[in-house]
């Protein structure tokens, strides 16, 4: 029966949350903005490709003086450069329109600086000067090099592969650090997508009275394991809605929307970290589930649980002010109090544990302090929500509710 109950509640939590308008509103309007935004910049990269393509049959001129002697006429004349007859009238002619640039190249370029000068065609437009200028003297040095090899060195043009060990094992970088912070990731928009709805969970029916009438048919135990699973529901449906666009972005349309190139064959999915980081999210989903339902079975109303609510969500963004301290020195005491604390506990871990500096013995302390923690978190609300239930007009006190046997 009690588990026939504990389905019903799910059910009907789900369904109840999932055939409001005001959700499929707020779960759309991110994705309709998003495919709004890939729209704009589908148009504009067309427009932009249109634009280069043009201006790469535009080439720009200008003249120039060489102290140096290092540039390559032949060089200059394919960028559109010409040398300057009257170098003491160039500047001037420029000031006054008839002439559109004018570059002036010292004799030692290490030390002075290029004199660029040119006609005002807006901001981004004007930057070209300085890259033609640049460019002029590096294909020039590179004629004079007369070696690819040379000018790359030279450039810094050259690729390197890096290998590190850890324990007489090869360590991976990026590859390996990223699958285990998607938990992170995925922690915080689920957290975040969901907390309004956890505090509403208990709030809902005290405001509108039914509370009594629910607890006479369901053990309280019942109604809020049964709360906290159709919320993890809830925050399945909305991520996959919120990340259909940019997967159907990436995958159908990324050169268009000029989306960064993100080789995925190279990640490295270990099965230890992976774990670690699915336990740490589960009990850190468990634990701010568990309070904040617990806030609201407290709570006589939602403008109440609100100034309550703030400082627990802030809890959750208090180690990124420390994310340096915990990348590069995790033995830091200060790292470690934020390790051990149970509300700062999922977020630091999580972050150590993609970064390879939580070892297995504070994994294992982490992960089942979350889990005890979160279980009496919802042990609890239960134990609030049976008697502040009946609270509608004043916040239920603690010290009444712990006084009565349940």
């Amino acid at each position: 029966m009690a588990r026939h109950n504990l389905g019903t509640v799910v059910q009907f939590e789900f369904t109840r949350t999932i055939k409001k308008r005001r959700f499929w509103i707020a779960t759309l309007a991110i994705p309709v903005l998003l495919a709004i935004v890939f729209g704009l910049v589908f148009a504009s990269s067309s427009n932009t490709k249109s634009l280069t393509e043009a201006q790469k049959s535009d080439k720009l001129s200008f003249t120039y003086t060489d102290a140096s002697a290092l540039l390559d006429p032949a060089v200059a004349r394919a960028l559109g450069g010409e040398v300057e007859a009257d170098p003491g009238t160039a500047v001037e002619r420029v000031r006054a329109g008839t002439l559109n640039a004018y570059f002036s190249f010292p004799a030692t370029l290490g030390k002075d600086p290029v004199k660029v000068y040119g006609a005002d065609h807006g901001i981004f437009k004007n930057g070209s000067y300085e890259a033609v200028a640049r460019q002029l003297v590096v294909l020039s040095a590179q004629e004079k090099v007369g070696s690819a090899e040379l000018a790359a060195a030279v450039q810094g043009n050259f690729r390197t592969e890096s290998e590190t060990f850890k324990d007489g094992q090869v360590s991976g970088g990026l590859e390996t650090v990223v699958p285990p912070l998607l938990f992170l990731v995925l922690f915080y928009v689920v957290i975040i997508l969901l907390a309004n709805q956890m505090l509403a969970s208990t709030l809902e029916e005290k405001e509108n009275r039914v509370t009594e009438m629910i607890l006479t048919t369901l053990n309280p135990t019942t109604l809020v394991v049964g709360k906290v699973i159709s919320l993890f529901l809830v925050g399945a449906v909305q991520a996959v809605v919120f990340a259909a666009p940019m997967v159907i972005g990436y995958v159908f349309f990324h050169d268009q929307l000029s989306m960064p190139n993100f080789d995925l064959s190279h990640l490295q999915f270990q099965f230890w970290p992976m774990l670690v980081g699915a336990l740490l999210f589960i009990g850190g989903f468990i634990l701010f589930t568990g309070v904040l339902v617990a806030i609201g079975a407290v709570m006589p109303t939602a403008k109440d649980a609100s100034t309550v609510f703030a400082p627990v969500m802030i809890m959750m963004f208090i180690p990124f002010y420390i994310v340096t301290m915990v990348v590069s020195d995790p033995s830091n005491i200060i790292v470690q109090i934020f390790t051990f604390f149970p509300f700062s506990a999922p977020v630091t871990a999580m972050l150590r544990n993609g970064f390879g500096s939580l070892n297995a013995v504070s994994a294992a302390v982490v992960v089942a302090e979350l889990f005890v923690f979160g279980l009496l978190a919802l042990r609890l609300a239960v134990h609030l929500f049976r008697y502040g239930s009946i609270e509608y007009s004043r916040k239920l006190s603690l010290r009444t509710a712990f006084a009565r046997k349940g």
